[in-house]
């Protein structure tokens, strides 16, 4: 990364506010974006309880000119393969061109007193690039009640690469404002018609 970047440097910074292996994350997330400009970033760690186990997972989002690159990094505990906890950390680089989909659902207190501007509760980001989809099927029916026919199954695909849920009670609201400028930047970038 460019270490001249206003937005680079903030990427840093909210690496290493994240306190989750800030060099190897970072590392891995520089040889990824390499010599691009930083347009827009989100950082985000998650805690998860895996029965006796305490677990952390950083997600790190980054728009480049020409790409969106995301990486995630999880530890690990000791198992047979491994004497001593370790990480995983993998980076994946995707043409803008490829993002089929970006969806911003909020989630809002009182929307009926909901004033422009207001930060959402939370939002989920979901964003695809047809690595990985859902496909939910269930059988088809016709009106007729009493009809025994098959009549096949019916079902939807949903592109399901990336889904991010980010709340103000569990992030803080300045993650809340980063996701919301992060998925504002991709959805522009995404609509620029030479890409």
């Amino acid at each position: 990364m460019a270490k001249t970047s206003t937005t680079t440097q903030g990427l840093r910074a909210a690496i290493e506010r994240s306190g989750y292996y800030p060099a190897l994350v970072a590392e891995a997330v520089e040889a990824a974006v390499g010599g691009e400009p930083v347009r827009s970033y989100l950082v985000h760690q998650e805690t998860t309880f895996d029965q006796n186990e305490v677990r952390r997972h950083v997600t790190v989002l980054v728009l480049t000119g020409n790409r969106f690159i995301v990486s995630h990094t999880d530890e690990q505990a000791a198992d047979t393969t491994s004497p001593t906890p370790y990480a995983t950390t993998s980076t994946e680089s995707v043409k803008l061109g490829r993002i089929s989909s970006i969806v911003v659902s909020r989630v809002v207190a009182n929307p009926e007193s909901y004033k422009p501007g207001t930060l959402p509760r939370e939002i989920v980001l979901t964003i695809g690039w047809g690595a990985v989809a859902r496909l939910d099927l269930e059988p088809a029916a016709c009106g007729d009640p009493n009809c025994e026919a098959d009549h096949g199954y019916t079902g939807s695909s949903t592109a399901d690469d990336l889904s991010l849920r980010v709340s103000e009670a569990g992030d803080g609201p300045e993650t809340v404002r980063q996701a919301l400028a992060f998925a504002q930047a991709l959805s522009e970038a995404t609509a620029d018609p030479t890409r």
